[in-house]
């Protein structure tokens, strides 16, 4: 039986959803971040307050996020912005985020591809790919000249598939740890031109 895979825009009612595969693809990293709010009365759990911050217009929210469904399901997606140069006037405000700043100053101009995740039982399809090539193709249309992202050394799959995309790395930087079990790694500073 054929599946259906399409992608579209999100909207804000999938606020819920983009919190879980934002927190899927960062392997947990995003409800790390959104426990502060939690530790802050503002939410009850790290999800509750990641799907309000998402439902919010920002870059980083639903407003650049792309889903990717089979048969009508969500099973993915990606999160897509232009860095803009007010990056550079940014501090990192914890030690964890300072890395990962530092490489997203370098990319100024670039379409940066924040996030892309894909739900365990739809993994295989090619949607990583889809999703990376709707990225590159929003590249194009919005004028970018390259597509950026970061991601782990430890990251196999994702360096292979953006290897396979021709993605070189660029630099990398040694990542802070947010808790004291975490895995070591580097943070990766992959590039593509658009062309």
């Amino acid at each position: 039986m054929t599946q259906h895979i399409s992608i579209r825009p999100a909207h804000k009612r999938d606020a819920a959803e983009i919190a879980i595969l934002v927190d899927l693809s960062s392997h947990g990293f995003a409800s790390w971040i959104w426990n502060r709010a939690v530790l802050q009365g503002e939410a009850d759990t790290p999800l509750e307050y990641g799907a309000w911050a998402l439902a919010q217009a920002g870059s980083e929210g639903w407003v650049n996020t792309a889903i990717a469904e089979v048969d009508r399901e969500t099973a993915g997606l990606s999160v897509g912005y232009t860095i803009e140069a007010g990056i550079l006037d940014q501090e990192a405000d914890h030690p964890v985020f300072a890395p990962l700043l530092q490489l997203q100053q370098q990319m100024i101009g670039h379409r940066f591809i924040d996030s892309v995740g894909v739900y365990k039982r739809f993994r295989g399809k090619g949607l990583g790919r889809l999703l990376v090539a709707y990225e590159i193709e929003q590249a194009e249309k919005q004028g970018n000249h390259a597509v950026s992202l970061i991601t782990e050394s430890h990251n196999d799959a994702a360096l292979s598939l953006y290897n396979s995309m021709n993605f070189k790395e660029v630099s990398r930087l040694a990542h802070v740890p947010h808790f004291e079990d975490c895995n070591k790694h580097d943070w990766v500073f992959l590039t593509r031109s658009v062309m």
